[in-house]
């Protein structure tokens, strides 16, 4: 699980974090309600998740609850890979 908070970690800071922001991004900050990851966003990160883990979400569980954090996140992902 370590191990893939950080790969979501810094995919996140990679795509949605311009190298002058002054946010420091954890695994508990909130990204969507922040604004750092928005309804694209939102998109490209299941995107990323499907392909680097090899599942499958559905629109219902790809919910802005459920992408708002790093662990939320890899929490969801968790139940796929179980």
């Amino acid at each position: 699980m370590d191990e893939m908070k950080k790969t979501v970690l810094e995919y996140i800071a990679d795509e949605y974090l311009d190298e002058d922001d002054e946010d420091e991004v954890s695994y508990d900050s909130p990204l969507i309600s922040s604004g750092i990851v928005d309804s694209f966003s939102m998109v490209s990160l299941k995107r990323f998740l499907e392909t680097k883990y090899s599942i499958k979400l559905s629109d219902e569980e790809a919910t802005p609850e459920a992408f708002d954090t790093v662990n939320s996140i890899c929490t969801l992902v968790n139940k796929h890979l179980g």
